[in-house]
């Protein structure tokens, strides 16, 4: 496993004793972007956890269809339109997470049928997928991953442009519906943000950001996925405890956040997530995230 890829594996996992992550756990969260067949806007989730991810991803997925599509009709959408428009939504999201122009973008990916044998993270710029043979496009398919295994044959392409970063991204279409889809995702927005950039807006780097016994998303990884930074809070601004600057949010949102934990009295949150810019919330209680609507802007 290489050096990357092990402080990615850190970050978000932690780093467990002797056992490792446990299987179920890993077997959890390795599922793809799949879109329901009763309801066709909606995405799936098959075991607890990954909502963490599919939940930012489902609401910016909405948000692009509901404000952003001129006559879809986002209860009855195509496979063509799905393609689309998860694609597009990946790419904002990616975007989001990339502190500047100058900035590289980095996809986390598995390796092609001629690369399976590959051990190391390697940076590579292939030409788009849509111009290989299909039938490698799921190599592994066959292959029954592990934990150690999966993450020992990552590979990163960088990609140096917007348009360059959805053209390939679309192309990677069965790449994100497919098993791994949501963790490969995740991965490519931590490498993208960059790894001490996280470390940086975290307030406790040594939690990870999948909690390793129940397998929950944490704030900083939910608040990365829906404004682009990891920050650990989710009121407005920053504030002082004890010497201790502690991060909140520092604009207003595309889509916003709620918690059953306000009302509670564990948290505030702030109006930047409160009033977000669409009228889209994921919703967070004791154990799920959940997402509701209106069309009404």
């Amino acid at each position: 496993m290489s050096d990357t890829n092990k402080e990615v594996v850190d970050l978000v996992w932690g780093r467990p004793g002797g056992g490792g992550v446990p299987a179920s756990l890993f077997r959890r969260w390795s599922q793809g972007f799949v879109f329901s067949e009763t309801e066709r806007s909606a995405l799936e989730q098959f075991e607890g956890g990954p909502c963490a991810v599919i939940a930012p991803v489902q609401a910016f997925l909405l948000k692009n269809m509901l404000f952003n599509t001129e006559g879809s009709n986002w209860k009855d959408i195509s496979e063509e339109e799905q393609r689309t428009v998860l694609c597009s939504t990946l790419s904002e999201i990616l975007e989001s997470a990339c502190l500047n122009k100058t900035q590289a973008f980095h996809l986390a990916t598995l390796p092609r049928a001629k690369t399976t044998d590959s051990s190391d993270i390697t940076d590579s710029h292939p030409e788009p997928e849509s111009s290989q043979p299909t039938e490698t496009q799921t190599a592994l398919a066959a292959e029954e991953l592990g934990f150690e295994r999966f993450h020992s044959i990552i590979q990163k392409r960088t990609l140096r442009t917007d348009a360059e970063l959805r053209e390939v991204v679309l192309s990677l279409y069965d790449t994100w519906k497919n098993k791994f889809g949501v963790l490969l995702f995740l991965y490519s927005v931590i490498l993208t943000k960059g790894i001490e950039n996280i470390k940086n807006e975290i307030e406790d780097t040594s939690e990870p950001l999948i909690d390793p016994v129940y397998g929950h998303g944490s704030q900083s990884l939910i608040n990365l996925l829906v404004t682009g930074h990891a920050v650990s809070n989710v009121w407005d601004g920053d504030r002082e405890c004890s010497g201790m600057k502690l991060h909140g949010i520092h604009q207003q949102a595309s889509v916003g956040f709620l918690t059953l934990m306000e009302s509670l009295r564990y948290c505030k949150v702030g109006a930047f997530l409160k009033s977000p810019k669409f009228p889209i919330w994921i919703l967070g209680s004791e154990t799920h995230l959940s997402v509701f609507f209106t069309k009404v802007s």
